[in-house]
């Protein structure tokens, strides 16, 4: 049986569809209230911050896949993430269960160096830190040897349905609402994102893989990295519409910030839009050639083909 902790996020729930099209269709969802992907899903209520109840969730399973999320609220990330991840893990090892930890990029320097798995740590602010510390527990448990590991690490994320990015909010919901799209910082350093459900895909294969275990991979990516003005200008021509958008700079971004919780939140993230952001997941392509990334046109027509949803 595999187990997806944290299972109704964007990123769980396509890997649940991913796990019972191509590998399992024994599958354990969980979350504080869990919803059924796939019909042959099996629920498991639980809190992540208790123990105990981690551990139940674990019980019996093969694979455990850690996806859980939080708002975006540095309080939370600090007080909750570790001991959610730190349960998680110690509930993996009682059940001898094979562990697949879904990172993101918060831990890395936020330059226009280029990002490989053998990238330094050097986190900016307090998420960063944060995200670095877990990523380093993880990293422990692996070379502990107890239970086999494995980190797929992700970029900034755009894609369908209830995927929350930043790109999704300021310039693809803004578009799809007909109102004037916003770029945050600047449009012409080069961007990499990742298509939500190509995220998940190559975490299930990750997690089906024996040789993967032991080592971190960055997940697989459109090598295009498109600055923010080619972006936009693709989004309006599958649009059929002449583009148009805003550059919010940084200084805007943090004055607003003084009266919104949500972009104060962001604002430690800023600098990594100032420059080129340069992610490199050549190790991943390698080792599954087959596997076919979706390409920045194919995944914004998809979403400017989506219902509309309301801007933020």
């Amino acid at each position: 049986m595999q187990t997806i902790l944290g299972a109704t996020g964007q990123i769980a729930v396509e890997l649940a569809r991913e796990l019972c099209r191509t590998y399992t269709t024994d599958l354990r969802l969980v979350s504080r209230s869990p919803r059924k992907v796939n019909d042959s899903d099996s629920l498991v209520s639980a809190n992540l911050l208790d123990a105990a109840q981690a551990a139940r969730a674990v019980e019996g399973s093969s694979t455990v896949y850690f996806t859980a999320g939080l708002p975006p609220d540095t309080r939370l990330w600090e007080e909750q993430f570790p001991a959610m991840l730190r349960n998680s893990l110690e509930a993996a090892r009682a059940a001898k269960a094979k562990f697949v930890y879904f990172d993101n990029t918060y831990m890395y320097p936020q330059d226009d160096r280029l990002l490989t798995e053998a990238s330094v740590f050097e986190p900016v602010g307090r998420k960063g830190r944060g995200r670095a510390a877990m990523a380093s527990m993880v990293l422990q448990e692996m070379a502990r040897g107890e239970i086999p590991v494995v980190i797929g690490r992700a970029p900034e994320f755009y894609g369908p349905d209830k995927t929350q990015s930043i790109t999704n909010r300021l310039i693809i919901d803004k578009i799809k609402s007909g109102q004037t799209p916003r770029v945050p910082v600047r449009d012409d350093t080069r961007r990499t994102l990742i298509w939500t459900p190509d995220a998940s895909r190559a975490l299930a294969a990750l997690g089906n893989a024996a040789d993967a275990f032991g080592q971190t991979w960055h997940l697989p990516c459109d090598d295009d990295r498109l600055t923010y003005r080619q972006f936009v200008a693709l989004a309006f021509e599958l649009c059929g519409r002449e583009p148009s958008y805003r550059v919010l700079g940084k200084w805007a971004l943090t004055a607003a910030g003084i009266v919104s919780r949500q972009v104060r939140e962001l604002r430690e993230l800023l600098p990594r839009y100032e420059r080129d952001n340069l992610f490199d997941s050549t190790k991943f392509k390698q080792r599954f050639p087959e596997f076919e990334v979706t390409t920045y046109r194919q995944g914004l027509r998809h979403m400017l083909a989506e219902p509309r949803r309301e801007a933020i």
